[in-house]
């Protein structure tokens, strides 16, 4: 009798301490993956005074789509939180959306070589960002699914495993971008 107790209550610890292994894990990868986008991000956010320092020489009075850039660079510099940070990385890629629609304007912007070469390159940011963001999503899933399914929400919750937000787009931004001049 005394061995059946045992085994099971040595069994009940492995459990215990592979989900809580499992669930360490999985929060590490979360926070992995946010330092992917926090990488991609920081290469974009070097690129953007450049991009802008290229415009100001052809498109003088476009003076708010400018700040606008450079406002929500800063504010992303500024966010505290992975939530501000979501938020101000949203408008920041407005923001460059609105910027890269002023060459359209300008055909000798669009013939800068300069301009040209850090337009592509902060495509290549872009979609590095899409692809992290991704990567990112699909980690936190699993990792709030682990949180939440019986028996190893038992787990998560015995040791306070909270859940992670997941990086959306908001409402507005999921519609077309209307650019007025």
């Amino acid at each position: 009798m005394w061995w059946i107790i045992l085994t099971v209550g040595v069994l009940l610890i492995l459990y215990i301490i592979s989900t809580y292994n499992n669930l360490v894990k999985l929060r590490n990868r979360v926070k992995d993956q946010w330092a992917q986008i926090d990488v991609q991000l920081k290469r974009r956010f070097d690129l953007i005074p450049n991009v802008v320092n290229t415009v100001k020489g052809y498109a003088k009075h476009e003076k708010e789509t400018l700040e606008d850039v450079i406002k929500a660079r800063n504010t992303y510099l500024s966010a505290s939180t992975k939530e501000e940070e979501i938020s101000a990385n949203n408008e920041l890629t407005g923001a460059i959306t609105k910027l890269f629609a002023l060459s359209e304007n300008y055909p000798e912007l669009k013939a800068n070589q300069n301009f040209m070469d850090l337009q592509e390159n902060l495509k290549d940011a872009e979609n590095k960002i899409a692809a992290s963001r991704q990567f990112y999503n699909d980690t936190v899933l699993k990792y709030n699914n682990k949180i939440e399914m019986f028996p190893s929400n038992l787990i998560a919750g015995l040791f306070h495993f909270k859940t992670e937000s997941f990086f959306e787009a908001k409402k507005e931004e999921r519609e077309n971008v209307k650019v007025e001049f």
